[in-house]
């Protein structure tokens, strides 16, 4: 399994958890846990999805969300989650 950490951070705005979701779903890529918050106008969204069965290249995923978020106004970012535990580790 090769899990990704996906963080999404922005203004809210209707849709978004669609338009990150069905790219996901579109590239075979399986949402195994979602949290999304909702502050003062503000959405923040992280979810944890296996890319294993996925034949999209990692870097092309991550320019492709990244494109996505700039569509919508939002900052999307990706990593493997090792270098997410590593960067986060106290």
């Amino acid at each position: 399994m090769t899990k990704t950490i996906i963080t999404v951070v922005g203004k809210d705005a209707v849709g978004i958890i669609a338009k990150v979701c069905t790219y996901l779903a579109d590239n075979e890529v399986n949402v195994e846990d979602i949290s999304q918050t909702i502050i003062q106008g503000y959405f923040n969204m992280m979810m944890i999805v296996d890319t294993s069965r996925s034949s999209k290249p990692f870097g092309e995923m991550v320019s492709d969300l990244a494109a996505i978020g700039d569509e919508i106004g939002l900052k999307i970012r990706c990593q493997h989650e090792d270098i997410f535990t590593r960067m986060h580790r106290i």
